[in-house]
């Protein structure tokens, strides 16, 4: 089962709105394994994993908190895990660091095979196809931007709707998608934030309180409202 979210919301603490789905999700878990290559504004690994163990205080979780970096052998904690949680940062580092240490294929293994995984930011957009829709800087450049394929589209976390009459001469979210679509035919979900996947075997239903958009090349983009199913 994987719960694939945007981010955290406004208002809110780390992972707080997502409580009674965590609740449920890990509920027979006793050690979580958190990878958190993607370094959020640059913070350690340590720092970041005590973050996490925080949260889980916080939110009520009885959860032991480790990172995959106090493992000796990263690939075998990962098939040996309870439960597994890739946070947000930079999708590019995250997945070079997942290449490097030679993760990606144990973690879509142990997905597989059924071990809870919660994704957040970058750790959602390496369950599509591809890494290719992310927002992030190209602050390092990974050996692929092929991640785990775990479902049949690519996520664009954190989307935002343009703003009506805006002066921002920047690309919108939207026309970057489309961009994407002169030269590959992957369906793009738009994800906004406050709202997660939740996927179990071939099952992908969206969740929270705000509809998402799916991007598909030549064809007019379709708005799925939450409690639907994406089937594509």
């Amino acid at each position: 089962m994987i719960i694939a979210s945007s981010s955290s919301v406004y208002g809110s603490g780390y992972l707080e709105y997502l409580l009674p789905v965590l609740k449920k999700h890990f509920k027979n878990v006793k050690t979580l394994v958190f990878i958190p290559y993607a370094r959020p504004s640059g913070i350690s690994y340590d720092d970041y994993t005590a973050l996490v163990t925080k949260a889980f205080l916080n939110i009520n979780i009885n959860i032991k908190v480790k990172g995959i970096h106090e493992f000796t052998n990263p690939a075998e904690a990962i098939l040996n895990a309870e439960g597994l949680f890739t946070g947000g940062g930079n999708t590019f580092e995250l997945v070079n660091q997942l290449y490097k240490n030679a993760v990606l294929v144990p973690l879509k293994e142990a997905i597989n095979k059924g071990v809870p995984y919660l994704g957040t930011s970058a750790g959602s957009n390496i369950c599509g196809v591809n890494m290719m829709n992310t927002n992030d800087m190209p602050i390092v450049y990974p050996p692929s931007f092929v991640t785990l394929n775990l479902i049949p589209f690519n996520i664009n976390a954190h989307y935002i709707e343009p703003v009506l009459n805006s002066k921002h001469m920047g690309e919108t979210r939207e026309t970057r998608i489309k961009e994407f679509h002169v030269f590959h035919t992957i369906p793009v979900l738009g994800l906004k934030e406050g709202s997660w996947l939740e996927v179990i075997n071939n099952t992908i239903v969206l969740k929270g309180n705000h509809s998402a958009k799916l991007f598909q090349k030549n064809k007019e983009v379709t708005v799925i409202e939450n409690e639907t199913e994406i089937c594509l």
